[in-house]
């Protein structure tokens, strides 16, 4: 297991993971083109206390789906029966697309939402697992400023 890959899995399981940390692992980390991360993925959070985690949590976010580059998923979410659903209540009335976008001095993969001022880098920590840090106007979205860092793991 490469150092970076424990560096992603002890954050991912800390009780308290540090923004400092994670932007670290962050500047580590090789960056994605679109069409490598089209396809499903679920997705978990790292442990910052962003308020996002809360919101994600009551919405039952299961992870994002990338049909292709003019077609994301940002919030499939699960219904009460367990069913799979794009919530477009949640991302604010729209869904999203893929460019790529420059974000710390290098050009990622990145889900510009349709309606919310929000965007979502992604880096990879292996062919199957993404890294992803939303950025923009998050204090319109949900209130608070700070960056919310996340996860993605390819579904088979």
């Amino acid at each position: 297991m490469t150092d970076t890959r424990q560096r992603f899995d002890d954050l991912r399981r800390a009780e308290h993971a540090d923004p400092t940390d994670l932007d670290a692992l962050w500047a580590d980390l090789a960056v994605v083109e679109v069409d490598e991360i089209l396809g499903a993925w679920r997705g978990g959070d790292f442990a910052t206390g962003h308020l996002a985690s809360t919101v994600l949590e009551k919405v039952r976010w299961h992870g994002k789906r990338f049909d292709g580059p003019l077609a994301a998923v940002p919030l499939v979410c699960r219904d009460e029966d367990g069913a799979l659903y794009s919530n477009l209540k949640a991302g604010g009335g729209g869904e999203a697309s893929l460019w790529p976008v420059g974000f710390r001095g290098e050009v990622t993969a990145t889900m510009v939402y349709d309606r919310m001022p929000v965007l979502d880098h992604f880096k990879k920590v292996d062919g199957d697992t993404l890294m992803g840090i939303m950025d923009g106007k998050l204090e319109a979205a949900f209130g608070v400023a700070d960056l919310y860092y996340f996860w993605l793991e390819r579904e088979a």
